[in-house]
């Protein structure tokens, strides 16, 4: 048997020697849904999978409560294995981000065990706040993927993909400021806030008409007064801007903030942005551990009939789309059943719990441990992993 071959068996041994833990962490992550930046429980369970796996495991780390860092083998190949576990408001994990990060301890414990026997160096990194917060690119800003050849990561979905049209985002809230008054008696005092984002709104609505094919404004009122008889003084919603790359965005923006500006003029109100994070980028997936991670899903018995019959991509924005500008990185989706729901409802949150998302858990830490060992096994992959340094 191959080094290799052998790497890949006691891998997967160890993933399946692992395997009640790790769903007993998708699952308590699954029933204790935090949000960005708030993953206190979430990171800790994380953290203590690792530690009962016989890693070590430092949480807090890059300055983040809530991150966390586990470090094994001392090879030149360096891998990074993301795990998430922000939740979503109203929703819980309805993108399944505690079948991430199972996923995740499951193939750093897989690896840990042959690290060396490879020539591999594995970390595991705990990123937090993934929807909205950008944990990601606070992390890379502060070395948490210095020296990193590679990073991977899986992500549920509805359907087996290799990979998303993953789009440039800016998250922000804007807030509109006017005056109240008596709604009956005297609203001739009153300064509507609530008027400023309705116009502006409607110039967002009339504005899709000349987006360029791919860039897209979405959001949500977040806080509005309460009272019907009350001008409303004040209003705050939260918004997302997006385009297939960041240049795009760029010149998208603007565009979308004209709008509130219009909105505050017309209505007399003031205006003010709140930025919620650093801005994502578009995604640039390395086609060398892309197909790698697709040979050795399907050898576990994945298939990729979207991908082969030219399906359109699925569209999504993640902030590990800016470690792909960085370091090379693979973000495949991996299927789940889910009877017909779709990421970010309800029913695909109940679905993250099942025997399917269950033996997600395991595939996707078995191909993710096989993409790593063929990192560093195979020479040409290797050498094209260590040239990007």
């Amino acid at each position: 048997m191959s080094t290799t071959s052998a790497a890949k068996e006691a891998a997967a041994a160890a993933v399946d020697r692992h395997l009640g833990e790790l769903v007993s962490l998708s699952h308590f992550v699954h029933a204790h849904p935090e949000l960005c930046y708030d993953e206190t429980a979430s990171a800790h369970a994380v953290a203590e999978a690792l530690r009962a796996g016989g890693l070590e495991a430092q949480e807090g780390v890059y300055e983040i409560p809530t991150a966390l860092e586990s470090r094994a083998g001392s090879g030149e190949l360096t891998v990074a294995v993301c795990a998430e576990y922000d939740a979503l408001p109203d929703v819980g994990h309805a993108c399944g981000h505690n079948i991430i990060a199972a996923t995740a301890v499951g193939a750093g414990l897989a690896l840990a065990e042959v690290a060396d026997d490879v020539g591999l160096s594995v970390r595991v990194l705990g990123t937090p706040a993934e929807e909205g917060g950008g944990g990601k690119i606070l992390m890379l800003e502060r070395g948490a993927f210095a020296g990193v050849h590679a990073a991977m990561m899986i992500h549920p979905w509805p359907t087996e993909r290799l990979v998303g049209r993953c789009l440039a985002v800016a998250h922000f809230d804007v807030t509109f400021t006017g005056r109240e008054a008596h709604a009956s008696a005297a609203p001739w005092e009153g300064v509507n806030a609530q008027d400023a984002l309705t116009v502006s709104q409607v110039a967002i609505g009339l504005l899709r008409q000349q987006l360029r094919p791919g860039d897209q404004v979405h959001g949500v009122v977040t806080r509005s007064p309460g009272a019907a008889n009350v001008i409303p003084g004040s209003i705050t919603a939260r918004y997302m801007v997006r385009s297939p790359t960041y240049d795009g965005l760029r010149a998208v923006r603007p565009r979308v903030e004209a709008c509130f500006e219009a909105g505050a003029l017309a209505s007399g109100c003031t205006v003010a942005y709140e930025e919620l994070s650093p801005v994502y980028s578009h995604m640039e997936t390395d086609p060398s551990l892309q197909a790698a991670y697709r040979a050795n899903a399907e050898s576990l018995g994945r298939r990729f009939e979207a991908d082969d019959a030219e399906t359109p991509l699925p569209t999504f924005s993640t902030d590990m789309a800016n470690v792909s500008l960085a370091v090379p990185t693979i973000h495949p989706l991996i299927g789940i059943e889910t009877n017909g729901a779709v990421n970010h409802q309800k029913e695909f949150a109940a679905a993250c719990i099942t025997a399917s998302a269950d033996a997600a858990v395991r595939d996707g830490a078995v191909a993710l441990a096989w993409t790593a060992i063929d990192a560093a096994s195979n020479p040409e992959l290797r050498a094209h992993l260590l040239a990007r340094a």
